[in-house]
């Protein structure tokens, strides 16, 4: 039975040595006290040696993982060895205590600060019973000197951490000399095992209670029980520490204490720290037992995991023949361009539940990404009815404007398409850039034992996805190009002047609907909504003359004897000279043609400096414009908007199709020929198969770990 603590011990010391500690919940003794409470006194009766630091405050400062190994003969000698020190034992026990002081100060500095990192030590003594126990600092309330203000929380928060193990049972330290509801120790403890099941009291200070008192009820258990009980003991005083007085004497003392106390004496047999040894021992190997066919599970599971661990560590590099290093080789090159295509196609094994990624992320950049990018850019963009009319009037140069000009519609409709440019490209980038993602995260465990082969691969790789960006984003910016390059106005969806036209008749009816139920509200028409109505008379007789498209003539009033007119023709060759500003108006030629003739030229010019001042404000006041200008604007930008929705579902559509065809096409197609040609070259496998460092070093912990649950598993499937 003893051998299974020393199974318990060995295996805390092989997953303390890999780093595993959290693998097992071994069950040990964690020992739990406040400052003061005599922990220190306890484990070095306990041990019969003087090994442990000791001061005022906190001296305890990290955990101690303490293991008892009993030596067959008395005759061997006692010493101590470190986890942290290779093959060196300590057979001073006072420079056990200075190792101790020195990796304390280490890690948890030279103040009073604390650390999580346990200190590993073995004592081998034919004086002490197989045990493993854990010392951890003693629970304090109030800074001292340089101590964090938040120690107590720190304490507290490592212990927790320890007691909370449900294989560990907990030492409870207790002074006798205090009253036992404030001890921290059986507090604490009773958090994490509220029925007491596996905590053992400790009950230190017997021998300075007051005269004529005891703690004979805590030790029957009728105080506060538990089920492991109260054991109490006496250890050495102060001044028995400075006068560096036997351990033998002292436990002699201990057992005359017991034996000649009148309260004592009947209980003599189950106290003292020979006692408490002895029932730490059965205490301890009955917990094992009883953890043994958990224990036996959580191995074979461990067993199968690590032996799975191992096989994707492989063989080492060195033992890979030459002969076996090219189809090696190849096969972590087709496994990383399947893993790669696999991402895009969305067949990997390994996808991710958290994020969308691969061939989904590229769906997504192109319909909700990219669509949106597309649809949040106005038709009409940046332009101003000011810029719409000032392009108008420009188009016509010096001419009278007759028509709407065409060349205006061309030239305010191509910067428009330009301002789809900037998405599109950025569409490239964006797919570009989860493809180079793709290519960093395809990597297994097998390819990450071969750091430069991996480098290489990822290189390749992304040397390839860039060659394909400049081309991929070339080709986007010419169909932005191609769209400017020739506005094609006869386009089947293009709404054109005389749809244009429906629509500004079809939305002035029904805004002149809805004013005509406003009460109280109505006016006189203007001009401008006589015109939009069709109500528009001349006196001169050129009006209607040019022609009119059918299914728009709309009547004159009854009163006017004029004939019908089209909607259309007043605007493409109907207006009269009075309503065309680049002509002046008629009122003007009457007053130059009936002026006296030596006042004809200053009137010439009073006017010509008038209009063209007028000219200038209307650029640059923002004059309001006639209403003919304001109808010319209104056709041209439902024109603009017209043709560029078209352009828009055109990019929509192709600048993806662009991106799968050019770049991810491409790369997904490409990849396993470009990684072959690259790398499969004989004189670099030396190179690209040498293994990384830390991957030798894992494997060696993967076989040490699988070696000793494998040895377990046998040792407990023996006991049981």
């Amino acid at each position: 039975m003893n051998d299974l603590i020393e199974l318990t011990n060995k295996l805390q010391t092989v997953v303390t040595s890999v780093g595993a500690d959290n693998t097992l919940d071994l069950p040990l003794i964690t020992v739990v006290g406040s400052q003061s409470s005599g922990k220190s006194s306890v484990l070095e009766t306990l041990v019969q040696r003087d090994f442990l630091p000791r001061g005022s405050g906190i001296v305890t400062r990290r955990p101690l993982v303490l293991q008892l190994v009993t030596l067959p003969k008395p005759s061997d000698l006692e010493y101590g060895e470190f986890l942290h020190i290779k093959d060196k034992k300590f057979y001073e026990f006072s420079e056990i205590r200075e190792e101790i002081e020195r990796e304390t100060s280490r890690l948890a500095g030279g103040n009073k600060g604390i650390s999580r990192m346990p200190i590993h030590l073995r004592v081998y003594s034919p004086k002490v019973l197989n045990l493993t126990l854990v010392d951890l600092p003693g629970l304090t309330k109030i800074p001292i000197g340089d101590q964090p203000n938040d120690i107590e929380k720190q304490i507290r928060g490592l212990v927790m951490d320890y007691i909370s193990n449900p294989n560990s049972i907990i030492l409870a330290v207790t002074p006798a000399n205090s009253d036992l509801v404030n001890s921290d120790s059986l507090k604490i403890a009773r958090q994490v095992d509220p029925e007491g099941k596996r905590t053992i009291g400790v009950l230190t200070k017997l021998d300075l209670m007051d005269a004529g008192t005891n703690a004979l009820d805590i030790l029957s258990g009728r105080s506060y029980p538990l089920k492991l009980g109260f054991i109490g003991v006496v250890n050495r005083s102060q001044q028995d520490i400075l006068t560096n007085k036997p351990m033998s004497t002292a436990l002699e003392a201990e057992n005359q204490f017991f034996q000649q106390h009148p309260a004592y004496r009947s209980v003599a047999a189950r106290c003292g720290t020979q006692y408490l040894s002895k029932q730490l021992n059965t205490i301890l190997l009955a917990h094992i037992k009883e953890k043994l066919p958990e224990l036996r599970t959580k191995l074979s599971s461990l067993i199968s995991q690590t032996q799975q661990e191992l096989n994707q560590y492989g063989e080492p590099s060195r033992s890979t023949e030459s002969i076996h290093r090219g189809p090696l080789i190849l096969r972590m090159l087709t496994k990383f361009a399947n893993d790669f295509v696999a991402a895009i196609d969305g067949t990997s094994a390994e996808m991710s539940t958290k994020e969308l990624c691969g061939g989904a992320r590229i769906y997504y950049i192109f319909n909700n990404v990219f669509g949106q990018a597309l649809d949040a850019i106005p038709a009409c963009s940046n332009l101003t009815n000011h810029d719409i009319r000032t392009a108008i009037r420009n188009s016509t140069g010096p001419r009278p404007s007759l028509f709407v000009p065409e060349l205006a519609f061309d030239l305010l409709v191509r910067p428009q398409i330009k301002l789809l440019e900037a998405p599109s490209l950025r569409c490239v980038e964006l797919v570009y850039e989860e493809l180079m993602k793709v290519c960093h995260s395809s990597d297994t465990k097998e390819l990450l034992r071969y750091p430069r082969l991996h480098q290489r691969l990822v290189e390749v790789v992304s040397e390839l996805l860039r060659e394909r960006l400049s081309p991929t984003s070339t080709y986007v910016e010419s169909l932005i190009s191609i769209e400017r390059a020739y506005i094609n106005t006869n386009h089947p969806d293009f709404l054109g002047a005389a749809g244009a036209m429906a629509n500004l008749e079809t939305e002035s009816k029904k805004k002149k609907k809805v004013d005509s139920k406003r009460k109280n509200r109505m006016s006189p028409p203007t001009s401008f909504d006589m015109k939009m109505n069709g109500h528009i008379s001349s006196s001169r007789s050129d009006v209607g003359d040019n022609g009119s498209v059918a299914g728009t003539e709309m009547d004159f009033d009854a009163s006017s004897s004029a004939p019908k007119d089209s909607f259309l023709n007043y605007f493409f060759g109907g207006a009269s000279k009075n309503e065309r500003p680049a002509l002046g108006s008629q009122e003007m030629m009457t007053k130059v043609q009936y002026a006296p003739p030596m006042s004809v030229n200053s009137m010439m010019e009073s006017e010509m400096v008038k209009k063209l001042e007028q000219a200038t404000l209307n650029n640059e006041n923002g004059i309001v414009a006639t209403d003919r200008e304001e109808l010319e604007t209104q056709l041209i930008r439902t024109l603009i908007t017209s043709y560029f929705n078209i352009v828009r579902k055109n990019i929509q559509d192709l600048v993806p199709k662009s991106v799968m065809h050019l770049l991810v096409n491409y790369s997904r197609e490409s990849i396993q020929n470009r990684l072959v040609a690259a790398l499969y070259k004989e004189e670099n496998f030396d190179e690209l198969l040498q293994e990384d460092d830390t991957i030798s070093t894992e494997r060696e912990k993967c076989k040490a770990m699988l070696n000793v649950y494998k040895q377990a598993f046998e040792i407990i499937k023996n006991v049981m």
